[in-house]
């Protein structure tokens, strides 16, 4: 599992979501936009995350993220009750520095 790119910053975070009220589209192959990056945080249960193109799955939990690259299709299946959310990161803005 790759790592997020050192001096990225966060701008977004979803809800927290559970198997029952995680949007569908999580469930099928999405992408992010170019340039950003996703973290998947699993603070309960746990979280299949599947890279179909490279044949990756990738068992989620608490302590366990998943690194989600720009532009890479991807999916994630609930492993019975799970708690998540994913962190959006991405380049800071021009003439600033990330953490």
């Amino acid at each position: 599992m790759k790592a997020l790119p050192k001096g990225l910053v966060p701008y977004k975070r979803t809800a927290d979501f559970t198997q029952t009220t995680l949007p569908r589209g999580l469930l099928k192959d999405h992408n992010t936009k170019a340039g950003v990056w996703g973290l998947i945080q699993v603070t309960a249960g746990a979280l299949c995350y599947s890279i179909p193109s490279r044949g990756e799955d990738t068992l989620l939990k608490p302590g366990v993220p998943g690194v989600v690259e720009p532009e890479v299709p991807h999916h994630v299946t609930p492993q019975g009750a799970v708690t998540f959310h994913v962190e959006f990161y991405r380049n800071p803005p021009e003439g600033k520095t990330g953490p």
